[in-house]
């Protein structure tokens, strides 16, 4: 009976590195993930939003090439929405109708730095941010959980792999999905101005925009990434990762809400009761003088109610929101107001950030700790 040499044999073959070992990773997440048709439904809905604000990026720079920007001040400083330049009216109104902080006139580029900077806040906070937490929430729970319940840990830790390649292999696969639905729409739309603007020197006017969308995608990214990877590794059940996930977004947006509402009932007693006063002194006043009549309060301009959430999320709300970073959400809408140079005060901007930064240090700490857990029981 002839006897086979059943032993290994040496690999002969080029070896990668480690690093490689984060990009296999990656890719086989990737297209594991890429499976889902609802994944693929999402990213595509993802791209609807850009749209209708490429529509406002070109209704804006015919006005501008057409020479209407004075009128459309002057619009604006009269209190009326200008309706001609689709979901810009409201925002764009509010923009060109405050004065500008040095007095003098804006000229077309300034106008123009300044609108695409809050239209493309607008777009990554109001649509794509919560887009990006319901593919998170679907994508996320699953990246770790899984490997615990299979004991995939025993294939990846007994060959020559670190938890810090693990770890950037999982954040490569979300980390992708965010581009795909934050950054690259927003670059689109940039590109898509630029295409549409009276001269391609446009490019240059905004050139650092490019890179704050990059920064603001980052800021997006990292917190929500690794938050959501801590949950899917402290469980190997996926469907209680994916709760925890949806409930500490829906929880924290639910409590913001509740203080913020307590403040603004507040803010009106307060406000009512100093009218009553004014009216009281008017009345009397009118009296003395033989009249009887009061001084109605003077009329704000505001956003119409339709488009009170895009004024918001444009960074046109003055009043600082001193519960944003209760509210993952909220806060990372105030840092990317930061990084856009719409929000420069820093009582506004240093609480949101600090805590972005606090759940970043946590969720790295729980996720270092708990992704080689059962090798180390």
């Amino acid at each position: 009976m002839p006897l086979h040499d059943v032993g290994y044999r040496p690999w002969r073959g080029e070896r990668c590195g480690y690093g490689h070992a984060v990009g296999v990773i990656a890719g086989t997440g990737i297209r594991l993930a890429w499976t889902s048709r609802w994944l693929r439904r999402a990213v595509f809905f993802a791209w609807s939003p850009a749209l209708l604000f490429a529509a406002s990026f070109f209704a804006f720079e015919q006005a501008v090439d057409q020479g209407q920007l004075g009128t459309m001040q002057e619009q604006a400083r009269a209190g009326r929405n200008l309706d001609g330049v689709g979901v810009l009216g409201a925002v764009l109104a509010r923009s060109l109708g405050a004065p500008p902080p040095d007095g003098r006139p804006l000229d077309a580029n300034s106008t123009r730095h300044m609108v695409w900077a809050r239209l493309l806040l607008a777009f990554m906070r109001a649509p794509q941010a919560v887009l990006l937490a319901v593919v998170v929430g679907l994508v996320a729970p699953t990246l770790i959980s899984r490997d615990l319940r299979a004991k995939a840990w025993l294939v990846y830790f007994t060959r020559p792999v670190g938890k810090l390649e693990y770890i950037l292999g999982k954040m490569a696969i979300l980390g992708v999905l965010v581009a795909a639905i934050t950054m690259l729409p927003a670059l689109a739309l940039w590109a898509l101005g630029v295409l549409v603007s009276p001269s391609v020197w446009v490019a240059v006017a905004t050139w650092d925009l490019p890179l704050k969308i990059i920064l603001a995608s980052l800021t997006l990214a990292v917190p929500t990434v690794l938050m959501a990877l801590a949950y899917s590794s402290l469980t190997a059940e996926s469907r209680i990762a994916s709760f925890a996930w949806f409930a500490t977004w829906a929880a924290c947006w639910i409590a913001h809400t509740a203080l913020t509402t307590a403040d603004l009932v507040a803010a009106a007693e307060v406000t009512r009761l100093s009218r009553e006063e004014a009216a009281q002194e008017s009345f009397f006043a009118d009296e003395a003088f033989g009249e009887f009549a009061t001084v109605p309060p003077a009329r704000q301009r505001s956003a119409p109610r339709g488009f009170r959430w895009l004024s918001r999320a444009a960074g046109l709300d003055s009043e600082i929101d001193r519960w944003a970073w209760l509210s993952p959400y909220h806060a990372l809408g105030v840092v990317q107001a930061w990084i856009f140079g719409i929000e420069t005060r820093w009582r506004a901007v240093l609480p949101p950030l600090v805590s972005l930064l606090t759940v970043t240090a946590v969720s790295s700490l729980v996720l270092w700790r708990r992704v080689d857990a059962p090798a180390r029981a």
